[in-house]
């Protein structure tokens, strides 16, 4: 090795031995922040000296992912009080199934659920799953689907119900980086396990994306700091033990 080249320590990431928790909390955000499948994450970090394996990836991001959402999700402003709610198709294992959406006005992801119909019960059970831990909206914005209307009756006859395609942009526009996953990833496997993934993807990949349209770019960098501040901050305070 010539003078002056950087040497490269190598850590191998064994089954059962305790992991800086710094190496998971990166491997973690890698997966759910940028379009890479779990050989690519380990590519990158093979890179960067750490030895792990695309199987380890696997294991971290279901057994950390959601907590990391969670703490993220805690730390976000309170939501906004206009509601806009859609549906697309996903592919699953082969199948077409449906993933319903809720974002508020500002573009912040309120909740997913991913089913296998888009009738009036399904509707009215998102609802009340959105309700849980919201308060109730001023508006809800839908598209024309008559699920959405039927719910709405049954839920929340009380909020202004806009039922317009042209209204709902903000949601349609939300759904791409949902997209860009289900293509790094081939697809998803099982119902169960969209919900995991996407449920954790919803509060990981906005909280690292301000709306870079508003911002200068210098803004914009001091942003992204405080974010990853705040990562650093949960990663640190989580109580998620250092063994995967």
């Amino acid at each position: 090795m010539g003078e002056g080249t950087a040497r490269v320590v190598r850590v191998a990431v064994v089954p059962g031995a305790p992991v800086p928790v710094e190496i998971i909390s990166h491997c973690v955000w890698l997966y759910h922040r940028i379009p890479l499948s779990r050989r690519e994450v380990e590519e990158l970090m093979l890179e960067r000296g750490v030895v792990v394996s695309d199987e380890t990836v696997r294991r971290w991001y279901l057994k950390f992912g959601q907590a990391y959402a969670n703490a993220l999700h805690r730390r976000r402003s309170r939501p906004g009080d206009k509601w806009h709610l859609d549906e697309v198709f996903i592919k699953i294992n082969g199948e077409l199934k449906h993933l319903w959406r809720a974002v508020d006005q500002n573009g912040n992801v309120l909740d997913i659920l991913v089913q296998n119909r888009r009738d009036k019960a399904t509707a009215r059970r998102f609802f009340r799953e959105l309700l849980k831990t919201r308060s109730v909206p001023r508006v809800l914005v839908t598209d024309k689907l008559r699920s959405y209307g039927a719910a709405h009756r049954d839920v929340m006859p009380s909020v202004e119900h806009r039922s317009h395609k042209g209204l709902n942009n903000r949601a349609e526009n939300s759904r791409r980086p949902t997209r860009q996953r289900e293509r790094a990833m081939k697809g998803f496997r099982s119902l169960g396990g969209a919900q995991r993934f996407l449920s954790a993807f919803s509060d990981i990949s906005p909280h690292f994306q301000p709306r870079r349209h508003l911002m200068t770019a210098t803004n914009h960098r001091a942003e992204v700091t405080v974010r990853f501040t705040i990562r650093e901050q949960i990663t640190s305070t989580a109580g998620l033990p250092a063994t995967a």
